[in-house]
């Protein structure tokens, strides 16, 4: 039986467009199993865009492929949820590619690099996506953008040690405390791995739940809203009400 993990994301505003992350678990769930794969994880990027810099899970399930060595291939929803940028699309399956890890879409054909014909369909579907997240991008943008400059949040995920009231950030109490305990390991000089391990020795789980990998814990440690730096596009606001680290 082949062993698969699979990759969900779902940007929190786009959810229409999108279906939800549980929408893509049960579809994956169902592929697997009417084909006999063992599922063996399921990496979710919830309220995140497609780029490359800002994708926890993403990170996460690339540390887990380094140090799992006898996972198959990734599986995913539609190849829109890997990405919907040509370039970045195309950057993960030759990083897959080169982990000899595959990659599955519930929706669309053999994904493989080997037959040219089916490379091309797939590069040809990735500027499908690029071009349907530019008429969303240009559709939702002008609105956050003003409450960006107005320091205002603007929608997309809620990350650790925060939560939406009223559509407004606010600090989250129990969450807060992870995320300064995790800095507070990283001046003690631990590695990411390390902090890591030392969360999921203590049973503190990640905001869904789900185990700690390096890449969750760099990307809290590279988050500039734990310093009070609100980000939206190219805007730049600060909130000094939001801060929960000075270094």
């Amino acid at each position: 039986m082949k062993k698969i993990i699979a990759y969900c994301r779902v940007s929190t505003d786009n959810q229409k467009e999108e279906g939800t992350i549980e929408l893509q678990v049960e579809a994956i769930k169902d592929y697997c199993k009417s084909r006999d794969l063992e599922l063996v994880e399921i990496f979710k990027d919830e309220g995140i865009s497609g780029g490359l810099e800002n994708r926890p899970a993403l990170a996460d399930l690339f540390s887990f492929l380094e140090e799992v060595k006898d996972i198959d291939a990734v599986v995913i929803f539609k190849l829109d949820r890997l990405a919907r940028d040509l370039y970045i699309q195309e950057h993960i399956i030759k990083k897959l590619e080169a982990l000899n890890v595959g990659l599955i879409s519930t929706k669309e054909p053999n994904l493989a690099s080997d037959d040219p014909m089916r490379k091309a369909f797939r590069q040809f579907m990735g500027i499908v996506a690029e071009l349907e997240k530019s008429f969303i991008t240009m559709r939702l943008s002008g609105g956050r953008i003003n409450k960006a400059k107005k320091g205002r949040y603007a929608g997309g995920g809620v990350a650790i040690g925060y939560k939406s009231e009223g559509k407004e950030l606010v600090i989250s109490g129990e969450e807060a405390e992870i995320v300064k305990n995790i800095y507070k390991l990283r001046r003690s000089r631990k590695g990411l791995r390390e902090i890591a391990r030392t969360l999921n020795e203590n049973n503190i789980p990640t905001a869904r739940g789900g185990k700690w990998y390096a890449g969750t814990v760099k990307y809290i440690l590279e988050n500039p809203i734990y310093k009070g730096v609100l980000e939206y596009s190219t805007v730049e606001c600060k909130r000094p009400d939001l801060v929960l680290v000075t270094r």
